[in-house]
């Protein structure tokens, strides 16, 4: 029995001991878990309750939370790690290896995700606005965290990645909620400049597109052997771009026709030698 009662004792001391040792380390540890994981939700609470009043995309909004809060997890983890006294360093060593090799692997998706956050973020154009970028034009139907959806006036659906739209120049044609529609139009130099001028006038004034607090040019822009071209600016909402466009144009043809405006008269130049036509031998 003396033994036994020996062995009770002595890890008795070893775990009165461990507790004196190491009770207020672990106790701490604990207390920074749970402190730091809440503060984290509430951190996380607010982040979204920021990104709801900016609204940003909330197709977006779950990755960026749960990013945040996977990254601020990890930290109050080290913190919980270091305070038990456990070596940190190595574990930081190797996130940073990895996230330097994971960085290299995806370089052009991460740039494309810092695209994104800057679209997103500063906003040169939103869902729905007709914008010219990378070549394309069209309506923005989506911006998602890697690439922006634009849907071209014939229907096609065009993908852009975030990292060249956000460093590349955008034309928002319907960033200020007016647009001017500039059009060209050719008639014959054998017409009356003021009575071509009044029949485009009569279109432009009829258009119900056309914004009634503007004023709209129709200019005389270029004189060739031919014709007269003219210079017709409309302002309209940014809406109703393309209504604007084909209603002048279809309405221009059709007074045209009515008003005897005639187009340019092509001519024909015959080169060669003739001096023999007709002669008899």
């Amino acid at each position: 029995m003396e033994p036994s009662k020996f062995s009770f004792q002595n890890v008795t001391d070893q775990v009165m001991a461990f507790a004196t040792l190491y009770g207020f380390k672990i106790l701490l540890a604990i207390v920074i878990l749970i402190v730091g994981l809440w503060l984290v939700n509430q951190l996380v609470k607010m982040l979204s309750t920021v990104m709801n009043k900016r609204q940003v995309d909330r197709d977006v909004q779950p990755f960026l939370l749960s990013l945040v809060g996977a990254i601020l997890k990890v930290l109050v983890l080290l913190s919980v790690a270091s305070t038990l006294g456990v070596e940190t360093t190595s574990f930081v060593a190797i996130i940073g290896a990895a996230g330097l090799a994971v960085g290299l692997a995806l370089q052009g998706s991460l740039a494309n995700f810092a695209g994104g956050v800057l679209i997103l973020t500063f906003k040169p154009f939103r869902v729905g606005d007709l914008i010219s970028a990378q070549g394309f034009t069209g309506n923005v139907e989506a911006i998602h965290i890697f690439n922006t959806i634009l849907v071209t006036l014939d229907n096609r659906t065009i993908i852009l990645p975030n990292g060249s739209l956000s460093t590349s120049p955008i034309t928002n044609i319907s960033g200020k909620g007016t647009i001017r529609v500039d059009m060209v139009f050719a008639a014959g130099n054998t017409n009356d400049v003021d009575e071509v001028k009044a029949s485009i006038r009569h279109v432009v004034d009829a258009c119900p597109y056309a914004l009634k607090n503007r004023d709209h040019d129709v200019l005389v822009t270029k004189l060739t052997e031919l014709a007269f071209h003219f210079d017709v600016r409309v302002w309209t909402n940014s809406a109703t771009y393309w209504e604007t466009y084909y209603f002048v144009h279809e309405g221009i043809a059709r007074q045209f026709a009515k008003d005897g405006v005639k187009g340019p008269e092509p001519t024909v130049t015959v080169m060669g030698d003739f001096s023999s036509v007709g002669r008899v031998n």
